[in-house]
């Protein structure tokens, strides 16, 4: 996934994440720092959202299960690795997997697992603690072995 194909997609589903949260449009234009009728016009697919605008969305409304299920987890995760290509950010506990990841690998005390909506991957430890994410298969390669050669 790249930059427009998020931008497009997170645009599709502002209006269901605002319905979900049960908010006016006035409200939603408000907290994301746009007006109204820039809001309608993205609600409408008339126009689609800004950069800027799809990173506070995806920031401000990452509990949101719609915008998780539609992104296969932490909308928060799939737009630092658009925005920087590979996510190295802090450890950050997650469930292991147990929904919308399929395990590709195991090395050493790494494992290697591709999310199943979004299709970008990810190097969790034995805790299920977050070390890596990407969407280029060669550099999360290149990264476990990096990992698991310490």
């Amino acid at each position: 996934m790249d930059r427009e194909n998020l931008i497009k997609l997170i645009s599709e589903k502002m209006k269901l994440v605002r319905t979900e949260a049960d908010f006016t449009q006035d409200h939603m234009a408000e907290i994301l720092g746009i007006s109204k009728k820039t809001l309608v016009q993205i609600e409408k697919q008339r126009i689609t959202a800004n950069w800027t605008t799809v990173a506070a969305f995806c920031s401000l409304f990452r509990d949101s299960q719609l915008l998780q299920s539609v992104l296969g987890g932490d909308p928060l995760e799939v737009v630092s690795i658009v925005a920087f290509e590979h996510y190295e950010g802090p450890l950050e506990k997650t469930m292991g997997g147990k929904v919308w990841w399929r395990e590709i690998k195991n090395k050493g005390r790494f494992r290697l697992q591709q999310n199943l909506i979004s299709k970008h991957y990810r190097i969790l430890d034995e805790f299920d603690r977050r070390w890596s994410s990407s969407f280029d298969e060669d550099y999360i390669n290149k990264r476990l072995r990096e990992l698991s050669s310490d």
